[in-house]
């Protein structure tokens, strides 16, 4: 049997652990830059704020239905979900992190037990630890899991958040209930071309011919078939998934002519790109570097280039990805553009550990003592305390986060303060 553990409004649960005053009330949570909304309490999306509004164009309705508005502050949700994470492995070794808010857990050797009864475990377990509260689907397959949990959130109040389909007419009833767009891994072209074939449900889907399937789709759409009809064919992930690139890419304050300045902005956009790597304990065999004019100046002449290069050795260096960054910005800079916007994307993405040498570069671990001293002192002392010669030493990008919740968890200045009670 196979388990799906959900967080229910995970970003806006985190907020409302620490300031438990907007329990039951509206929240959204905006996305970078406070751009547009990308997480909703109930209570908000009950007064119909859209997933994606632009903030400023709803900021009058924030103010007038008293919606709750806090920046993204990752930090605080990574560290949260990292704690529900380690709640669940102590239920099961096999689990797999689908998500920030999402995990599977398979049970093995489970038959005697009361899986009812471990969910709603987990549940009260996680939420007494942590104060987020979760949805428990439990199922013989993955995608019937998945269905399971819609069922638990979607009637919590009969359900009490966990929901086990043990019988093949739950199966059913399940796969009739769930509409084909809604069916975990069709993606929205299946889905209408399905609904144009009159497949309206889940249950349709798993009724269609293997043949068909094989002819008109693919064989991850057969493995899902299998997995409604309850045959475990889609199992966990036992490698952690890891991004498949990394990208940093701003636009500028005002239009930037000069190479220099191109120049400063791409090495702060490749030292954050190896930062990152850093962190995912990953190293890069290739970069892109791309330009682009501003589209809005009609008096400009309109620019967009890019190019790939390839590294000697994979390498998550600061110093060796500015290198070979400002190696690409030189091939498609142009003199008198007016340049908006510029990037830098590391891509084919290996463990650090298990990287391919070079045997005809014996430099290419030279930096790995430097990167690690000067990422801890970042830890330490705060971040960009130390750059690179061609950065700006004075010149910090910062995102716009004017609601911005502290960081409980993760920096000992935001830590909550608890004083003596005065008589």
């Amino acid at each position: 049997m196979f388990a799906l553990v959900d967080c229910n409004n995970f970003y806006a649960s985190c907020e409302r652990v620490f300031q438990p005053q907007w329990e039951g009330k509206p929240v959204v949570i905006l996305s970078n830059n406070d751009g547009c909304v990308i997480a909703r309490s109930n209570e908000a999306k009950a007064l119909g704020i859209p997933m994606g509004a632009p903030a400023f164009q709803y900021k009058d309705i924030f103010a007038r239905e008293k919606i709750k508005v806090f920046s993204s502050n990752y930090p605080l949700y990574g560290d949260m979900s990292s704690r529900v994470m380690k709640i669940l492995e102590r239920y099961t070794p096999d689990i797999e992190v689908y998500s920030i808010d999402e995990a599977f857990l398979q049970f093995k050797g489970f038959e005697r037990f009361d899986l009812d009864a471990e969910g709603r475990a987990m549940k009260k377990q996680v939420q007494q630890w942590t104060g987020i509260p979760v949805s428990v689907g439990i199922a013989p397959s993955k995608a019937l899991a998945k269905i399971a949990n819609k069922i638990a959130k979607k009637y919590s109040d009969k359900t009490g958040g966990v929901y086990v389909m043990q019988t093949d007419e739950q199966r059913v009833k399940a796969l009739k209930w769930t509409a084909v767009k809604d069916i975990w891994g069709i993606g929205r072209q299946h889905a209408k071309r399905l609904e144009g074939q009159g497949i309206k449900t889940a249950f349709d889907f798993s009724n269609l011919p293997d043949s068909w399937i094989r002819k008109h789709m693919s064989v991850l759409e057969l493995r899902l078939k299998k997995d409604l009809l309850g045959l475990p064919y889609i199992q966990l992930d036992d490698v952690p998934s890891t991004k498949k690139s990394i990208a940093t890419t701003r636009s500028f304050q005002n239009n930037l002519r000069a190479f220099w300045e191109i120049e400063e902005r791409i090495t702060t956009y490749a030292t954050s790109c190896a930062e990152k790597l850093r962190q995912q304990k990953s190293s890069c065999t290739a970069l892109m570097v791309f330009v682009r004019s501003n589209p809005h100046k009609e008096a400009s002449e309109p620019y967009r280039n890019s190019c790939v290069v390839t590294l000697p050795y994979a390498t998550d260096s600061s110093i060796t990805l500015t290198k070979y960054a400002i190696l690409g910005l030189k091939g498609i800079f142009k003199e008198g553009i007016d340049y908006k916007k510029a990037g830098v994307i590391v891509m084919g993405l290996t463990p650090t550990n298990e990287k391919q040498l070079n045997l005809f570069h014996s430099d290419q671990n030279k930096h790995d003592s430097l990167m690690q001293a000067i990422d801890k002192m970042h830890r330490r002392f705060g971040p960009h305390r130390i750059k690179l010669a061609n950065q700006d030493l004075n010149k910090t990008w910062k995102m716009r986060q004017e609601h911005l919740s502290p960081r409980y968890t993760t920096e000992l200045s935001d830590v909550i303060r608890i004083y003596p009670e005065r008589k």
